[in-house]
């Protein structure tokens, strides 16, 4: 398990992601092709990678697929030209002074239900944290779910739809929409037939609770 800092130059690295084919069914998960860029030794730019991401995780409690592209561990990032900043294991928050990119599949909450012992699928207590106490739990909130994390969290809503709920509020997102987070506690409730992929970009933050 990689959990520790990552080294890198610093040369300039872009990442970009394209979905592969059509929408495809609650029994199948989407693909993403990644293409990260870099330097030779010359200075030249060049793709280092282009495939389809590999570092899908389906957690146990199931419900979720979540597909990791990049992550840092500092701000400013430090980049790299060699190896692969996806080949770990992270949590849902980023490192507290780096950055993650994702993306998140939620299944319809009728289906997370309907799985062996559903009502705990929701709960974050089992969730990997790679930031030490970087993500908290609201144990009296109206949604197993609802989570907060230190980090500002920038997200688009690639296919579906789902609710964003917050302590007594929440709203219906549909495909295209974005959202800016700072920190908040949230859940997220897809109460449609068909599974909601949303990109996030986290990145660590201060937070006015500390």
């Amino acid at each position: 398990m990689d959990t520790g800092y990552i080294s890198g130059n610093t040369h300039s690295k872009l990442l970009s992601l394209n979905i592969w084919g059509e929408a495809m069914n609650s029994g199948e998960i989407k693909k993403f092709r990644r293409v990260v860029t870099g330097h030779d030794t010359s200075g030249k730019a060049i793709f280092l990678h282009d495939g389809q991401a590999s570092n899908v995780q389906r957690p146990p409690r199931g419900g979720v697929v979540s597909t990791l592209f990049w992550a840092t561990d500092e701000t400013p990032a430090k980049l790299r030209d060699d190896g692969d900043n996806a080949e770990r294991t992270i949590g849902i928050p980023p490192p507290i002074n780096g950055s993650i990119f994702r993306v998140v599949e939620y299944a319809p909450d009728s289906t997370v239900k309907a799985m062996p012992d559903g009502e705990r699928a929701w709960s974050l207590e089992n969730r990997p944290d790679s930031g030490g106490d970087a993500i908290q739990t609201n144990a009296g909130a109206r949604h197993h779910g609802m989570h907060r994390t230190k980090s500002i969290d920038y997200a688009v809503i690639l296919s579906g739809e789902i609710w964003l709920m917050l302590d007594d509020s929440e709203t219906l997102l549909k495909q295209g929409d974005v959202i800016v987070q700072q920190g908040t506690y949230h859940a997220w409730s897809n109460r449609s037939d068909r599974p909601c992929q949303i990109a996030f970009i986290l990145i660590g933050a201060e937070v006015p609770w500390e």
